[in-house]
């Protein structure tokens, strides 16, 4: 059994420290907000982010980042990606030489249009890391409910370390050497959902939801393969099964954001009370940014900008986005 960390206390970061205590591991919590972090310890519930969820009695939570990171072998990174930066940058000094850190967060930096993985790099140096992403609420993965994902690394060793420490009764992960794929899939998915809202809380019915999922899925693998990656990637668990489980999934934020546009609310009364980011938010401009830099064209990314940005209203993003130019549906070559 491995010591471990995990960064963040948000609902996935909160689902997975309890897996891996209740896998044997020894698991310290770090979280950012000193009252959140003393109620956990004192009532062993995250209720403000996983309620109804008994953390077991190994799982120590603390707020200073040199008690949760000292002889960690694993390191668990699920804070929002507007943050990382901060809290990797703040966190490099205490990191042990052989860690292996696995990033659950998904998104793009704004301004450098960074991944994930590749803001790590930047941040903490030579530290192997893998990517864990996939179709996984974090209250059902607390639950013991039946989840697969997916873990990329440039590395098989590091790959193979995480399939066999995070591994469970009920949580399966596949591997893959598609680190690019992996990550851009689960940062457009989010964006896509917020588009899947709007077509939801439009009424606009099953045909409308099918076709928009669908082309969701080729614009991000447009995006993914311009950058590298695997197009199979795509159509697996990091791809199709996370795009789909946010655009359908009650509990996906992304897909409520849409969903309140679609009514006539603005962005900021929107997101100004929900406790947890809806990711998508920031990733839209950052995708379009990123897609502009390789010539790749977004456009349900580019309709969803306009919206958040009150640009538009749902409808003639709507009216925009059916009226472009037909074309065939796989490109040549």
């Amino acid at each position: 059994m491995r010591q471990v960390t995990v960064l963040g206390a948000g609902s996935f970061g909160t689902a997975l420290a309890a897996h891996l205590a209740v896998a044997g591991h020894g698991v310290r919590l770090w979280a950012r907000d000193p009252a959140l972090a003393a109620e956990i310890s004192r009532r062993r519930v995250n209720d403000v982010y996983l309620p109804g969820v008994e953390l077991p009695p190994s799982l120590t939570v603390t707020t200073e980042l040199g008690e949760a990171l000292a002889g960690s072998e694993l390191v668990i990174v699920a804070v929002p990606s507007h943050g990382l930066r901060r809290v990797m940058v703040a966190a490099r000094p205490h990191l042990p030489a052989a860690a292996t850190i696995v990033s659950t967060t998904k998104g793009l930096e704004e301004g450098t249009l960074l991944r994930m993985s590749e803001l790590l790099a930047d941040t903490v140096g030579s530290h192997p890391v893998a990517v864990l992403s996939g179709p996984s609420f974090a209250s059902e993965v607390a639950k013991g409910l039946p989840t697969a994902v997916v873990v990329a690394a440039q590395d098989a060793r590091t790959v193979a370390l995480v399939q066999e420490e995070f591994r469970g009764r009920y949580l399966r992960l596949y591997g893959s050497d598609d680190v690019v794929g992996v990550e851009i899939g689960g940062a457009l998915k989010n964006v896509i959902a917020i588009a899947a809202g709007v077509v939801e809380g439009m009424g606009l019915g099953p045909n409308a939801q099918a076709a928009l999922v669908t082309r969701g899925l080729a614009e991000i693998t447009r995006l993914a393969s311009a950058l590298g990656g695997k197009r199979e990637t795509l159509s697996g668990l990091a791809g199709l099964g996370d795009l789909v489980l946010t655009c359908h999934g009650a509990l996906s934020r992304n897909r409520h954001v849409g969903i309140e546009l679609a009514r006539g609310r603005c962005l900021d009364e929107i997101v100004g009370p929900m406790k947890m980011v809806a990711e998508g938010v920031r990733t839209t401009q950052a995708a379009l940014d990123l897609g502009l830099r390789h010539d790749v064209e977004l456009p349900i990314a580019a309709q969803i900008a306009d919206v958040l940005a009150g640009r538009k209203d749902a409808r003639t993003a709507l009216k925009d986005l059916m009226l472009r130019p037909q074309r065939a549906e796989v490109d040549a070559g």
